[in-house]
Formats: structure tokens, C-alpha cells, sequence
């Protein structure tokens, strides 16, 4: 059945509502936007926003859960050819990149968010950990490292990633961490991997 324009209409300024929230989020943080910042990024009234979300805690979860899907899905794209853990791990970074200052804002306020907006971030989570540890146990059989369980590698890698996104303000100021790091969190995590081997 064909929508109406008034159908189309509201699609729409949904549409815009939530990548206005997604950037005016990336900008000032999750929690520190208010409705009334959104609003008037978009161009729309304050109520307009009650239009389409029926509370503040709503259009986050739903702005998390829209482009928390848009990462999980373009990070599990560029694992999946993957065949080397640092292939993987140049991946996931560059999954990340492409949304850096959203992801930031997930990273550091984790904790404050609404419970379906955690949700979210756990899905983020599981697109990656599903080829790392695959990865990892494809690798690492022989390795010193061995005795590790692949979990705690994966936590290890994404506390690695996740301090130095929390901390973006030391590690680089112009605000591209990965850009700017990437290449050694990779070289370093795979040099603790082998290390004791090298011994």
C-alpha cells in the first residue's frame, strides 16, 4: 500500500531527527544533550521531537540501537574476510573509525545510559568478538599464549581500544585516535601475544 505524504513526511523528520541527535550526541555527549539542543540543530520545534520519541530516554536508545547496528554491521562486514588476528584486529578498528566520535561518547558514558541503549553496545560488542575469537583460536593453537582464554583476549583488546577512545583528549587532541594510533594497538596487543615465545 502506498504511503501519503503526511506518511513520507513523518518518515522523514524522523529520519533527520535521529542523525541530527547522532551528531549533536558525537559533538556535546549523550547525556549532556539536551531535547531542546536536537531540536533546534534539526529546525524543528521542542515537540516535535515528542512526535516521533515518547520520552529523552527513548530517542536514545533508539539513536544507539540505529547506528550501534550501522557499526555491528560494518565491522562484522570487514571481519569476514579476515584471515589473519591482525587483519581482524585492522578491521574492527577501521569499523570503528568510520563512526569514532559516537563510538567515543558510547565508550565513555556506557554506564549512564538507558538499559536498551547498553543493549545496543553489547551487540556492537558481539559483531566483533564472534571473529576475534574464531581468529584467535585459529592462530594462537601453538602459541605461548595458548592458555589464555580467547575471552579474555578479546576483553583485553577492547579495554586496549576503549582507554586510549576514553582518553582521546592526551592521545590525540585533533580527535582521531584510531587514525592516529591504530597501527600500534595492533603491533602492540600481537607482541604481547608473542612475546613470551620470543624469549
Amino acid at each position: 500500500m502506498k504511503k501519503t505524504a503526511r506518511e513520507l513526511q513523518k518518515e522523514q523528520t524522523k529520519a533527520l531527527l535521529l542523525k541530527t541527535a547522532y551528531n549533536v550526541f558525537s559533538e556535546k555527549g549523550i547525556m549532556n544533550t539536551r531535547v531542546s539542543d536536537i531540536a533546534q540543530a534539526a529546525g524543528v520545534s521542542h515537540g516535535t521531537i515528542f512526535v516521533h520519541f515518547r520520552s529523552q530516554e527513548a530517542m536514545i536508545e533508539e539513536v544507539v540501537a540505529v547506528y550501534g547496528q550501522k557499526i555491528a554491521l560494518r565491522t562484522h562486514t570487514l571481519a569476514q574476510s579476515c584471515g589473519h588476528l591482525s587483519e581482524l584486529l585492522r578491521a574492527h578498528l577501521h569499523g570503528i573509525m568510520e563512526f569514532e566520535p559516537f563510538y567515543t561518547r558510547l565508550v565513555i558514558e556506557n554506564r549512564l545510559l538507558p538499559t536498551g541503549a547498553k543493549d545496543s553496545i553489547i551487540a556492537i560488542q558481539s559483531a566483533i568478538s564472534f571473529h576475534f575469537s574464531q581468529a584467535v583460536q585459529r592462530e594462537l593453537k601453538s602459541s605461548q599464549s595458548d592458555g589464555i582464554p580467547s575471552y579474555l583476549l578479546f576483553n583485553m583488546w577492547m579495554g586496549l581500544v576503549h582507554y586510549y577512545l576514553a582518553n582521546g583528549d592526551l592521545f590525540a587532541p585533533e580527535g582521531h585516535v584510531i587514525r592516529r594510533y591504530g597501527g600500534t594497538l595492533i603491533q602492540s596487543f600481537m607482541k604481547l601475544l608473542t612475546a613470551k615465545e620470543e624469549k
